[in-house]
C-alpha cells in the first residue's frame, strides 16, 4: 500500500517533480516610506528606459550573430536511451517522450515524420511527454504488480512476455519466433511502443488530430484490486494523472475531447461506484469524461469506450508471418466438430460454463473439451491451440464479464466462433469484426441451450460449404486481430494497433463536425 502520508508516495514525488524553487523577500522590503519610494520610482523609470534600449540592441546583436552559427541537427529518435533504464530517484519524472527499445536492446528504427501529407492524411498523434511515474516506474515495479506472484515475466520483451519455445511441433517451426505467452492485460505496453514509432507521430501539437495519454491505468489499478486496499489507493494514480493532463495547454484547448489512451483491463475495473466496491472509478474522475478509452472490453452504451482486441500470442513480424499462419491454418486437417476450453464456476448457480462441458461430454466425440480447472490453461500451455486448429466451431460464452481472451485466439486459429451473449463480441468490437456476425460466427441465444436445444444438432446443419465460407472469412480477419511484433508494424496488412488508431482519427474527424462535449 502506499500511504498518503508518505515522503516518497507518487503524490509527493510528482507534487515536488512540478514546484518551482521559491525565493523569499525579507519584512524590510515592504518598510519603505513614501518618501524613498518616490524617489525609487522616479530612478527606476529612468533606468528602465536605458534598460530597454540596450535590450533592443542586444536582441539586434544576437539576431546577426546566430544567423552565422550552424546549429547541430535534432537528437534522432534512434539515440534516446530505453525508458526501461530508470537508476534514481530524480528520473521519475524526466522527459518520457522516447521510443522504448526492443527486445534485443537495440534502437528500434523510428520511422521519421513524414512530410507527405497521403501517408497520414487521416491524422496525425502527439505523445504527451509525462513523467515516468505513470508508465516506466510502473513496469520497473513488475514484482509487486499483483498479490501472488512476480509479473516481470509476463511484461518482458515489450510486453509480449516470453518466447514460446514449447509450440515447437505444434505450429511450423518458422513461425515459433512469432508467437510468445503474451498476458491479456498488456495492451498498454504494446501500444505506448507502437505510437512512439508511428509513422504519424508528430512532435508539433499544433499538427496533431490526437493526443495521446500514455498512461497504464490497467496496471497501475491491478496491484490494488486485492487484498482490502482502500479506495484512495485503487483511484490514486488516475486521479493524479488526470490532474496533471488538465494543465496542459492542449488539453484546456478541447477539454479533452480530442485526448485518448489504452487501459488495458475491462471497463468494469474502472467504474467504481461506491468505496467498498471493485475497482477504482477513474472512469468517473472529472476530467476523464471526454477522453477516448481503448479497453480489451467496453460498457457497450458508452459512446467513449471502445473495444480492442485482446493481446494474443501471435505477434507477426512481417507480412510473411501472417500469410505463412493463414496458410497453416486454412490447410489444417480438423477432427471434431466443436470444442470448448474453460473451466466451471463450482460456486454459480446453473453455471453456463459447466453446461458447456456437459453438452461436449454428451457429444458422442463430436467436441473437445479443455477443462480449465485450477489454472490448467495459464500462458505457457500449448492444449487450447492444438484444441482450437483442430475443431471447426469454438463455444465462447462470457467470461469472469462479457467478453473473454478466447475469443480471440479461437479465430486466430481459423475456428468459428460460437456465441450465446451478443454482448461477448457483436456489441464490442465494431471496428474489428464485420458488420454481418453470420458472416464469421454463429449465435444461440444462451436461453435456449438452458431449455435443451443440442448445441451439436445445431452445428451439424451447417453444410461443409458453410463451414468453409465462415472460416475463411475468419481467416481474411486474422491481421486486423493480432499485434505485430515490429515496431513499424506490418509492410501492408494493418493490425489490431493500426485499426485503432485509425479509427481513433476517424472519430476525432467526425466529433469536429457534430459536437464536443463540454
Amino acid at each position: 500500500m502506499l500511504p498518503v502520508s508518505n515522503p516518497t508516495s507518487p503524490e509527493r514525488l510528482l507534487k515536488k517533480s512540478r514546484s518551482p524553487d521559491k525565493t523569499t523577500t525579507t519584512d524590510t522590503d515592504h518598510k519603505t516610506s513614501s518618501v524613498n519610494r518616490s524617489a525609487y520610482v522616479a530612478a527606476s523609470r529612468s533606468h528602465c528606459t536605458w534598460l530597454i534600449i540596450s535590450l533592443l540592441c542586444l536582441q539586434l546583436l544576437l539576431f546577426l550573430t546566430l544567423r552565422s552559427i550552424a546549429f547541430p541537427s535534432r537528437r534522432s529518435p534512434e539515440t534516446f536511451p530505453s525508458p526501461a533504464a530508470v537508476s534514481s530517484i530524480e528520473s521519475l519524472f524526466a522527459s518520457n517522450d522516447e521510443p522504448l527499445l526492443t527486445s534485443d536492446d537495440k534502437p528500434s528504427q523510428t520511422r521519421p515524420e513524414s512530410n507527405d501529407s497521403g501517408r497520414c492524411e487521416t491524422g496525425r498523434v502527439f505523445v504527451y511527454d509525462m513523467p515516468k511515474i505513470f508508465n516506466e516506474v510502473i513496469l520497473q515495479e513488475c514484482d509487486n504488480l499483483n498479490p501472488w506472484s512476480s509479473r516481470c515475466d509476463a511484461l518482458s520483451n515489450d510486453g509480449f512476455g516470453k518466447e514460446a519455445t514449447s509450440l515447437t511441433g505444434v505450429i511450423p517451426d518458422d513461425l515459433v519466433p512469432s508467437w510468445f505467452w503474451t498476458d491479456q492485460f498488456v495492451s498498454e505496453i504494446i501500444f505506448h511502443n507502437r505510437i512512439l514509432n508511428h509513422r504519424c507521430r508528430t512532435r508539433d501539437p499544433e499538427s496533431a488530430t490526437a493526443f495521446y495519454i500514455p498512461f497504464y491505468a490497467g496496471l497501475a489499478v491491478g496491484q490494488y484490486l486485492w487484498s482490502n486496499y482502500a479506495a484512495a489507493d485503487r483511484d490514486r494514480h488516475c486521479k493524479m494523472m488526470t490532474e496533471w493532463v488538465r494543465e496542459q495547454p492542449y488539453w484546456n484547448r478541447s477539454n479533452g475531447w480530442d485526448h485518448f489512451l489504452t487501459m488495458g483491463r475491462i471497463t468494469w475495473d474502472f467504474r467504481r461506484t461506491k468505496d467498498e466496491d471493485w475497482g477504482s472509478n477513474c472512469i468517473y474522475i472529472p476530467g476523464m469524461r471526454n477522453i477516448t478509452r481503448l479497453l480489451i472490453e467496453r460498457n457497450s452504451w458508452d459512446h467513449f469506450d471502445v473495444g480492442v482486441p485482446y493481446p494474443t500470442g501471435f505477434h507477426p513480424r512481417s507480412d510473411s508471418d501472417v500469410a505463412k499462419w493463414q496458410g497453416f491454418v486454412r490447410n489444417r486437417r480438423r477432427e471434431t466438430l466443436f470444442c470448448f476450453a474453460g473451466a466451471p464456476r463450482a460456486g454459480i448457480r446453473n453455471d453456463f460454463r459447466g453446461l458447456l462441458l456437459d453438452h461436449c461430454k454428451e457429444s458422442g466425440g463430436a467436441c473437445r473439451a479443455v477443462d480449465c480447472t485450477a489454472g490448467k490453461c495459464a500462458n505457457g500451455s500449448s492444449a487450447i491451440l492444438e484444441t482450437f486448429l483442430g475443431s471447426d466451431f469454438c463455444l465462447q460464452p462470457r467470461g469472469d464479464s462479457f467478453t473473454r481472451r478466447s475469443i480471440f485466439d479461437c479465430m486466430l486459429a481459423g475456428s468459428i466462433p460460437v456465441f450465446f451473449w451478443r454482448r461477448t463480441a457483436y456489441m464490442q468490437y465494431q471496428w474489428f469484426l464485420p458488420k454481418e456476425p453470420g458472416s464469421y460466427s454463429v449465435y444461440i441465444d444462451r436461453n435456449e441451450v438452458k431449455n435443451g436445444t443440442s448445441i451439436k444438432d445445431v452445428l451439424e446443419r451447417f453444410s461443409k460449404e458453410d463451414v468453409r465460407r465462415m472460416r475463411e472469412r475468419v481467416i481474411d480477419l486474422i491481421p486486423n486481430l493480432v499485434y505485430a511484433k515490429s515496431p513499424n508494424g506490418l509492410e501492408t496488412y494493418k493490425d489490431a494497433f493500426d485499426v485503432a488508431l485509425d479509427g481513433v482519427f476517424r472519430r476525432f474527424k467526425e466529433q469536429e463536425n457534430w459536437y464536443k462535449w463540454r
